[in-house]
């Protein structure tokens, strides 16, 4: 990462699940629940993954949202505006 500092733990899909994508070799707590294929079932943190599917879930929200889904605005201070009150508005619901 930029700041020097390395995630402790990463979560992904369960499309992800493979023994290449597990980053466990570099200290990285893989959070992935296993495929209903896998032979060898690897521990997931349940709480970890939730509150990742919750991050990823706000961050598709704006999307639903069409001028900041087709990027209206020339200036990117306008643009960011339009997300602040957009994200301020999924919040509050």
């Amino acid at each position: 990462m930029k700041d020097g500092t390395e995630p402790t733990a990463v979560v992904m899909d369960q499309a992800c699940d493979t023994d290449a994508t597990q980053p466990a070799h570099r200290g990285i707590e893989a959070v992935i629940p296993a495929r209903a294929n896998r032979t060898e079932r690897l521990p997931h943190d349940r709480e970890k993954y939730q509150l990742g599917q919750k991050v990823e879930r706000f961050f598709n929200q704006p999307k639903h949202f069409r001028r900041i889904a087709t990027r209206d605005e020339k200036l990117a201070r306008t643009f960011l505006a339009f997300v602040h009150i957009v994200s301020s508005r999924i919040i509050l619901r």
